[in-house]
């Protein structure tokens, strides 16, 4: 059995916006526009409510038998929800505009605090 302290957990209580977008038969995903271009442009709306963001790139073959879930998932995670909300409301038709730039695939966002 593998020890996990929670005391450590410095990401308890944090906002995660998860950004996912499905992977579908013939839709595109420019990976490099959007790790250098599309997250921290978002990063830089977010400013210092940002704690941290990740990005994860779906493997084919990570799951044998089974079809890809996601193309790939942009994390953000946040201090508070209110000004992530106060921060996206007046951007978000320019982060949408800036989807062209790197998919087809219309992302599916789920909103969670961290718990452990």
């Amino acid at each position: 059995m593998v020890a996990f302290s929670q005391e450590n957990n410095s990401e308890k209580g944090l906002i995660k916006i998860s950004v996912m977008y499905p992977y579908a038969e013939g839709k595109t995903f420019n990976m490099e526009y959007y790790e250098t271009r599309h997250m921290p442009m978002v990063a830089n709306i977010l400013g210092s409510n940002l704690v941290r963001f990740t990005i994860e790139k779906g493997l084919p073959e990570g799951n044998p038998d089974q079809p890809l879930a996601f193309i790939a998932i942009g994390t953000y995670y946040v201090k508070n929800l209110s000004e992530y909300q106060a921060a996206i409301t007046p951007n978000r038709d320019a982060i949408r505009a800036d989807f062209v730039n790197y998919t087809d695939s219309m992302p599916i966002i789920f909103v969670s605090e961290v718990v452990v």
